[in-house]
């Protein structure tokens, strides 16, 4: 018997924008549970997919690869036709395609409003979708059981999970401002685990140093679905405008954002766990640690 026809999804390359796009999956998926969906995705985010019950085929598009490595691209996906095929990257990618049906972004201009919804109006009107689901990440029961191992003595317990870092300089809340927070929080947690990439290490040992809560730092020892099994037995995330506070809401757990530079309304972590703080003037040096602690306070209740 031939196989069914699959599904393909262009994503985004950013670990937060790809977070973003899997509501558009999750409908994909519940629309039509038989099918396989194939992705074409950015090696540094495409992690967060490969647990999906669903998957079938990952395509990575390297912008450094130039036209050479894109018409690589297009040959493999032409070797298949397609049932459907979704882009959230482009408006023309699809065309070059064999497919049934092609739904893309509208030429030249994005819908209104956050992130989710703009991905989800792609498909909600032509398919006759409804609200989008919330973001999520696939975790199995490895990772799970992996993530008690490597927190040990933290595992069961009230853990604020922090991010000092992001990928510029200037989204992130001053490091002497994160290792402040945990002081002013003794009460509501009982220990500190700190993520983030190699580009992180030095910030996260400046808020080690300085909290009188046990702290355990994996800063640039994990994999990003490593992180959010770790991110999913935290009591609350607080973190900069990055992808590991999308990761934190896509695995349930409660998040509070800084925001400095950038687009809030659009790029906050998604759901009725998160919360964000806007520093004012957009500058984060002026977002006070006593404002940041009372939000999570709040939360972490």
């Amino acid at each position: 018997m031939s196989e069914k026809p699959r599904i393909l999804l262009v994503t985004l390359s950013n670990i937060g924008d790809a977070v973003l796009t899997t509501p558009v999956l999750e409908a994909l998926a519940g629309r039509w549970p038989e099918r396989r969906i194939d992705l074409v995705a950015d090696r540094r985010s495409a992690e967060i997919f490969t647990r999906a019950p669903w998957l079938g085929q990952i395509h990575y598009r390297d912008k450094r690869a130039g036209w050479r490595g894109l018409v690589r691209l297009i040959h493999s996906l032409r070797r298949r036709r397609y049932e459907l095929a979704v882009d959230l990257r482009t408006e023309w990618l699809t065309l070059t395609l064999r497919a049934r049906r092609r739904l893309m972004r509208p030429w030249g201009r994005r819908a209104p409003g956050h992130s989710v919804v703009q991905h989800f109006a792609v498909v909600a009107g032509p398919l006759g979708l409804g609200s989008p689901p919330d973001p999520r990440v696939w975790l199995d029961e490895a990772l799970r059981e992996e993530a008690l191992r490597r927190l040990g003595p933290f595992a069961g317990r009230r853990v604020l999970a922090l991010g000092p870092g992001a990928n510029w300089s200037g989204k992130c809340w001053p490091p002497e401002y994160y290792a402040r927070l945990p002081g002013s929080l003794e009460a509501e947690f009982d220990g500190v685990l700190l993520l983030g990439g190699p580009d992180d290490r030095a910030r996260c040992r400046m808020v080690a140093a300085a909290s009188p809560l046990p702290v355990l730092d994996l800063s640039g020892q994990t994999g990003l679905l490593q992180a959010c099994a770790l991110l999913e037995q935290a009591a609350v995330f607080v973190g900069n405008d990055s992808g590991l506070g999308h990761m934190a809401a896509a695995v349930g757990t409660p998040v509070v954002t800084l925001f400095g530079p950038g687009e809030p309304g659009r790029y906050h972590p998604w759901g009725s766990h998160c919360r964000h703080l806007v520093a004012p003037g957009r500058e984060l040096a002026r977002l006070p640690v006593e404002q940041v602690a009372a939000v999570v306070g709040e939360v972490a209740r």
